[in-house]
């Protein structure tokens, strides 16, 4: 990725947010949760028009955000209007649920010149598959793939791709392999897998992801195996350091967390020695193993495969600023990326942690490559790619008051993105 693109004079990428309504009730949505402020809304024509200026400069448009795409009667207008100004190169696409893609609807969507689709499954199970879409049966997705199919011979898009996306949980982790084989032999050319996100403490433990980074655990474990040649239980460290007085044997021990630390500070590795010592490395091994398999069945069946991260990245890369990308709400309001795009709460980290919308203008207000190119955009930008804030997931303190704030100011680097908390740019989540 070219970080110069955080600086193009035009985004590259469109995220835009077609309706906020669903048909669905999917549980580890975010508005499933008592303390959004998502207003339910449907883009209008000439909302999505003031997008126009944008449209000739894009690689990719993503007609989704929070709700179903297919509830816009809108999208095929949408679709055309976008098409008729992008690169002959650049594609539309979006995610859906696909309850309601018939082979007409399919037919519609195509003809007005859409490139992609990703269906989301979750689950084979048809058990299962109710529980985590409420509203939703394992028919609807089947019936969906055979719209597309047909829709695609009726149309001669052989171009055209499907896709599908698997919200990666404690509930439905082992069916990640065999949910990709099905999907290929449906007609699925691509599939997308992110962690959940959990929005509460209830459904924290559905998460699979170890909360630890990368190379914060690579560093503890080698001087975990120092200490285990040494006879000491690194483990035993919390309650030894609450001890007033500790024999030669405990002070080696301390002595040998201090190194650790001090070594971890030199290589600018953010260290929380509670989450460390508390580690799962058994569900680690077992995704670890999940996403081996699932890759060797998508090579098997020919199926692109994009996988989330294990472990948190300590090394962090936000593909939405780096690719050039832009969100745009249902009302017109433009924000950075999915972490940023809504108000509401999560607990992604291990806490409670309060998100709040940012929001650069709006383009029934302003013109959208204005809002672009306007000076707090553009320092968000290059504030995001200079990755010297804040890591909230990694930090003992946290939450702090510096991000559980409804007016956001600066972290504890004394740098004002609010983004120390995301793990988008840690690669846990993923998105079309």
């Amino acid at each position: 990725m070219d970080k110069q693109l955080a600086q193009l004079r035009s985004p590259s990428k469109l995220f835009v947010e077609t309706t906020t309504r669903c048909n669905l009730g999917c549980f580890m949505c975010v508005k499933q949760t008592c303390d959004h402020a998502i207003v339910e809304g449907d883009m209008s024509l000439t909302t999505f028009a003031a997008l126009q200026p944008a449209f000739s400069g894009l690689e990719a448009l993503v007609l989704n955000g929070v709700g179903e795409p297919l509830l816009n009667q809108n999208l095929e207008a949408f679709i055309r209007q976008a098409r008729s100004s992008m690169p002959k190169d650049s594609w539309i696409g979006f995610q859906s649920n696909g309850k309601l893609l018939d082979e007409s609807r399919a037919v519609s969507l195509l003809e007005a010149g859409l490139d992609r689709i990703c269906i989301s499954i979750d689950s084979i199970s048809e058990e299962t598959f109710r529980k985590v879409r409420d509203g939703g049966e394992l028919d609807d997705i089947s019936d969906a793939f055979s719209a597309l199919a047909s829709a695609k011979r009726r149309t001669g898009r052989d171009d055209f791709r499907i896709g599908v996306e698997f919200v990666a949980m404690q509930g439905n982790l082992h069916e990640l392999p065999e949910a990709i084989a099905w999907s290929a032999r449906r007609g699925a050319s691509f599939a997308l897998v992110t962690h959940v996100l959990p929005y509460d403490s209830q459904h924290a433990d559905e998460s699979v992801y170890g909360r630890c980074s990368d190379e914060a655990l690579a560093l503890f474990q080698k001087w975990q195996s120092e200490a285990e040649r040494e006879g000491l239980d690194i483990y035993a460290y919390f309650e030894i350091s609450m001890k007033y007085s500790k024999t030669p044997v405990e002070q080696r021990l301390m002595g040998m967390v201090d190194a650790m630390k001090a070594e971890a500070e030199a290589n600018n590795v953010s260290l929380n020695l509670k989450k460390l010592l508390s580690h799962d490395h058994g569900r680690s091994a077992e995704v670890s193993a999940v996403f081996d398999t699932a890759r060797a069945v998508a090579e098997e069946v020919g199926l692109e495969l994009r996988l989330p991260e294990v472990m948190l990245k300590e090394k962090r890369s936000c593909t939405f600023v780096e690719e050039g990308g832009a969100f745009v709400a249902w009302d017109g309001s433009i924000s950075p990326c999915y972490f940023l795009w809504h108000r509401y709460s999560c607990f992604a980290s291990g806490w409670s942690q309060q998100v709040q919308q940012k929001v650069f203008g709006n383009v029934n207000e302003q013109g959208v490559l204005d809002i672009w190119n306007g000076a707090p955009f553009r320092s968000f930008r290059t504030g995001v790619t200079a990755y010297d804030y804040a890591h909230c997931a990694s930090c003992s303190l946290a939450p702090c008051d510096y991000v559980q704030t409804d007016s956001f100011e600066q972290d504890c680097h004394i740098r004002d993105v609010p983004c120390g908390a995301c793990l988008w740019c840690a690669g846990i989540f993923q998105c079309l």
